[in-house]
């Protein structure tokens, strides 16, 4: 146990289950000093005698008040508890023991919301507050993380050494970790982060849906994802898609993967995503779909008995497996881009709400490793955003273009196989959906907005005059010129 009042430790972490106790032993194995504590104090207890034992480094403590007292100045005191409430107790309880110039760390996944009050207000006493994404489970923050850190911008020099250290590396051994932006920037680009996690899965689990729908085995599938992690493909989800397909069950032999019940959680930071999408009127529509296609899953009872009632189409076309799984790769791939391009126009139109200088190039490069959606397509975005910082739309920069370009037939007779077959593709779709939108220069919106001045005189624009100006119609002859609020999304 520390002795209190020695001052000895580099950094201290709150939080023993699995992420704090892998988090503490990358530190310590980085040459870091790191003081421990925990709520349930035996679980202290069982890490340092456990994973723990053996090393001087990390010092076991059994009060807040003792875990203060190790900490060398700026005391740097990270969290890693349930979001909400108890991040709330413990900055309170904290906030009691630190002096001026201290620094508390959330990593858990607070809303970006909270975490711009919770650094306001730490500000306002005097101490700084970063709060920070961490990326990778279990394995990442046991050998390397994506951690990306926003909050307080005078506390990112005491706290940089131990975090770039800790973190994922790329080829060059540049750190998957860099400082993000003011207030809850870090945990906002870690919101979006999931979120494409979410869309990144939907996707697989929709290309593997369809390949189960003409008949592919488990193993064949298995083969296929490993192929197409060699592509352009290439990532983690790819890779443990292609892992798990290649599973049997150890007690009915069959394909582990099938004895799943198709039930999917989620922790919430999804529909995080699109709730911000909407509020500040960004086209989410993949990342959408994919937090509705989960809530659809939740609904299995309901789906067994209507699957029972209600008959979908009966196939009746041929399917030549390797042009069939050729335009699958290609529909994957085209709408991934649209995923991240819709991530990025999310980040960006928050930057400008926010006032946050986001380095999109430095994102993608914090995402290249340690996290969930690493892929070697993240390097193609951080290539896009350093030659042109101004980037608007992934969709305009040439690779990206070209890629989508190539693969625009195959992705549409994939979506069109589908509909055939009667296998809901909600992502693919919704990709190809806002693909179109974003290309087309003139949308039935026009018809839109007359209906919305018909029936609430909400006005509308004329494309022969300038923007900016609005008129209204009287219809019906006899609504008059009365007027309500414009809106624009």
């Amino acid at each position: 146990m520390a002795e209190a009042g020695d001052a000895q430790a580099d950094f201290g972490l709150i939080g023993m289950a699995v992420m704090g106790q892998n988090l503490v032993l990358n530190m310590n194995d980085h040459g870091f000093r790191v003081s421990v504590f925990n709520r349930t104090v035996s679980k202290v207890d069982d890490f340092v005698n456990g994973p723990a034992a053996g090393r001087p480094g990390i010092l076991a403590c059994h009060t807040l008040e003792e875990f203060v007292s190790t900490l060398k100045r700026p005391r740097r005191a990270m969290l890693l508890v349930k979001a909400g409430p108890a991040v709330d107790a413990f900055i309170e309880k904290l906030t009691a023991l630190l002096e001026p110039g201290d620094i508390i760390i959330d990593g858990g996944n607070s809303n970006f919301h909270d975490t711009i009050r919770r650094c306001s207000e730490a500000e306002r006493r005097g101490l700084q507050y970063i709060g920070t994404g961490v990326s990778g489970g279990e394995e990442g923050a046991r050998h390397g993380p994506s951690i990306m850190p926003g909050g307080t911008p005078g506390a990112w020099p005491h706290v940089k050494n131990v975090l770039q250290a800790v973190a994922a590396k790329v080829e060059d051994g540049s750190p998957c970790c860099d400082w993000v932006g003011e207030g809850g920037a870090g945990h906002f680009v870690k919101m979006v982060h999931n979120g494409i996690e979410y869309g990144d899965m939907q996707l697989i689990c929709e290309a593997y849906d369809l390949m189960k729908a003409v008949g592919m085995s488990a193993r064949e599938m298995h083969q296929t994802f490993t192929e197409w992690n060699r592509s352009e493909l290439n990532s983690y989800l790819i890779e443990i898609t292609a892992d798990i397909l290649g599973h049997t069950d150890d007690e009915t032999g069959k394909p582990l993967v099938e004895m799943v019940l198709d039930r999917a959680g989620q922790k919430g930071t999804g529909k995080w995503t699109v709730i911000t999408a909407l509020e500040l009127g960004m086209p989410l529509t993949l990342i959408g779909e994919a937090v509705f296609a989960r809530c659809l899953s939740a609904l299995k009872d309901e789906r067994v008995a209507a699957s029972k009632r209600i008959r979908g189409p009966r196939p009746g076309f041929r399917i030549t497996r390797e042009s069939f799984l050729e335009d699958l790769r290609k529909a994957l791939f085209a709408s991934k881009i649209i995923s991240y391009a819709q991530g990025f126009q999310l980040m960006r139109a928050a930057a400008k709400e926010y006032g946050w200088s986001l380095n999109y190039g430095g994102i993608a490069l914090m995402w290249r490793g340690g996290c969930i959606i690493r892929s070697q397509f993240l390097g193609r975005i951080k290539d896009a955003f350093d030659k042109n910082r101004k980037l608007t739309n992934l969709l305009l920069e040439p690779y990206f273009r070209s890629a989508v370009r190539k693969a625009q037939a195959a992705w549409r007779r994939t979506i069109h196989k589908a509909v055939k077959l009667g296998v809901p593709v909600p992502a693919f779709s919704a990709a190809l959906a806002y693909f179109d939108g974003y290309r087309t220069a003139r949308l039935p919106a026009n018809l839109l907005q007359a209906q919305r001045d018909y029936f609430g005189a909400h006005t509308y624009e004329r494309v022969d005059k300038p923007r900016g100006e609005h008129y209204h119609t009287n219809w019906t002859g006899e609504g008059g010129e009365t007027t309500a609020g414009t809106y624009d999304a």
